[in-house]
């Protein structure tokens, strides 16, 4: 009887466990390219691990109970309005400490430490130049997206949404998915080139 009565209460502490344990798993798979779609969009990679972290956080908060379908649409949505959020927050930053910018002995601004030091060394610098100019030149690409274009380009390609899942990531309907990345494709390859896929 006590055995069994054990048994019963370790079936509902395992089916309690279960919802962490299988969103556990689900911010493991998108931490990455989380990573990878704030960075794209702050450039700056403590920045972007801070917006990811507040999205994971905000979306085991608030939508844990949700089915596991709904979670990769919520949390993308959730990403996209942190970084959002973070542009706003820099642009009033920009507006109030850039009449107190430091200058050098010229009287010009000082270049950032981080921009002036020196690269690391690479095994193989033709090659890594070659992936740093088609690196910058898609990120010249998306910047010059319209945003909602770029949200579209990004979920469905870095993310590998399907449409529904974009729709609900981006909060519009289908049909402006599709609108959306079409155009956004389109533009990409006129800024990079025919031969660009």
């Amino acid at each position: 009887m006590a055995w069994t009565r054990q048994r019963l209460e370790l079936g509902a502490h395992e089916r309690e466990l279960d919802p962490a344990v299988r969103m556990d798993a689900f911010l493991r798979a998108v931490e990455a390219r989380a990573f990878r779609i704030a960075l794209m969009h702050v450039r700056d990679a403590d920045d972007a691990l801070d917006i990811v972290q507040e999205a994971m956080i905000k979306l085991v908060r608030r939508y844990a109970g949700r089915p596991t379908a709904e979670w990769a649409p919520l949390f993308y949505r959730i990403l996209q309005n942190k970084t959002r959020d973070w542009h706003r927050r820099q642009a009033v930053r920009r507006r109030v400490f850039g009449l107190f910018a430091p200058a050098n002995a010229d009287g010009e601004e000082r270049e950032d430490d981080y921009e002036a030091a020196p690269a690391p060394p690479s095994a193989d610098p033709s090659a890594e130049l070659e992936r740093d100019d088609a690196a910058a030149a898609l990120e010249r690409g998306l910047a010059a997206l319209p945003l909602r274009q770029r949200e579209a380009f990004m979920l469905r390609n870095l993310e590998g949404l399907d449409v529904r899942a974009t729709a609900r990531a981006m909060g519009c309907t289908e049909g402006s998915v599709k609108t959306h990345y079409s155009r956004a494709v389109q533009r990409l390859k006129e800024c990079l080139g025919e031969d660009w896929s």
